[in-house]
């Protein structure tokens, strides 16, 4: 926010270039050998008043529209019980708005994910999670808790059976969990057969249930999302999966971020800093001691004058953002203060 915002979300904002983050995701995945996939192979799950914008910035692609958001559970739930692929074939679940740095490997983690996803550890078809190292007690991301000792070497890559996932702990338990031996951030990316999945939705869930029964029409979706609440995928079931040892983590190092906050942008667009520049309109630019983003996306100038170290300044058509860098995760809880209850801008 402000360039995030009900009616251009953060996946298609070119926030890294000039491809937009879904471009990039699609980019990402699409033509390599690593992976086999082609566009005919790529469902995009998002709310239906954003199809458009899809059709616009990756033509052909093939997109689920939900007549409003649940969460993650019922996005992958609706691909899921859906799509008229194989059973027994692997999907993945990634996220449109992420960065991955070191792109070449991520495919080669994604690679060894599909593999796992067929059965390891004794686990038939098991759910498959890549996890990050963990940082800083963070408070935004889910923790995974691999056991250890019960690891090996699989595909080329280290891999664990998970014993526990807690998703978004508060401050004090999210500093006890980084005393946990191998504990990773989720990062919110999956691989597993489509009927592994399936099966985990209809034993920890009620979704299979609704969405195959009511959402053969559009109007029946609609109906069946009306009985829905919202829950992410990690809540409704990975957390009850990986009680019953059926979850399998991937470590990864490959750059990732999910570029949750103008603090996190700045470190991934890493120009150097200079002393002034001119922004244009989709452009953006450090200035002075490396701590000041100004991101431009409208036609008006905007002008920073002896800017404080730490500062963020970002001007949209509809609105500007200035802050201190320290207190940029604060956004979120500023906008649900100031947000229309009716479209939430």
């Amino acid at each position: 926010w402000p360039l995030s915002r009900p009616e251009t979300p953060k996946p298609f904002l070119p926030l890294l270039g000039d491809r937009s983050l879904l471009q990039r995701t699609v980019d990402r995945i699409t033509g390599h050998d690593e992976l086999s996939i082609g566009p005919d192979d790529v469902c995009v799950v998002t709310d239906r008043r954003y199809a458009q914008l899809v059709r616009d910035q990756v033509p052909g692609i093939r997109i689920l529209g939900e007549p409003s958001g649940r969460n993650t559970a019922a996005a992958i739930a609706l691909a899921a019980i859906h799509l008229e692929r194989p059973e027994d074939e692997v999907m993945f679940v990634l996220p449109a708005d992420h960065l991955i740095e070191r792109e070449d490997a991520f495919r080669g983690v994604l690679a060894a994910a599909a593999s796992l996803a067929e059965g390891a550890f004794g686990i038939e078809s098991p759910l498959v999670t890549l996890g990050i190292q963990v940082a800083r007690a963070a408070t935004e991301y889910g923790y995974l808790l691999p056991d250890i000792d019960a690891g090996a070497t699989l595909h080329g890559l280290r891999a664990y059976p998970l014993r526990a996932f807690e998703e978004k702990p508060n401050q004090g338990r999210a500093a006890a969990l980084l005393a946990e031996p191998g504990v990773a951030w989720n990062a919110g990316i999956f691989a597993w057969r489509r009927r592994a999945i399936v099966d985990a939705l209809a034993r920890y869930t009620s979704l299979t249930t609704l969405l195959g029964s009511f959402a053969s029409s559009e109007a029946g979706l609609a109906a069946a999302y009306d009985q829905l609440r919202p829950i992410s995928i990690d809540h409704a079931v990975m957390e009850g999966a990986a009680s019953d040892r059926r979850v399998v983590m991937v470590g990864m190092d490959v750059g990732w971020d999910d570029l949750g906050s103008w603090s996190s942008l700045l470190a991934a667009v890493g120009v150097p800093g200079i002393d002034a520049q001119v922004v244009q309109p989709g452009q953006s630019v450090v200035v002075a001691p490396d701590d000041l983003i100004v991101e431009r996306f409208g036609g008006r100038l905007v002008a920073v004058p002896q800017a404080d170290e730490g500062t963020i300044t970002v001007e949209a058509p509809v609105a500007l953002l200035r802050g201190a860098r320290p207190h940029a995760a604060r956004v979120d809880a500023l906008l649900e203060r100031c947000s229309s209850p009716e479209d939430g801008t």
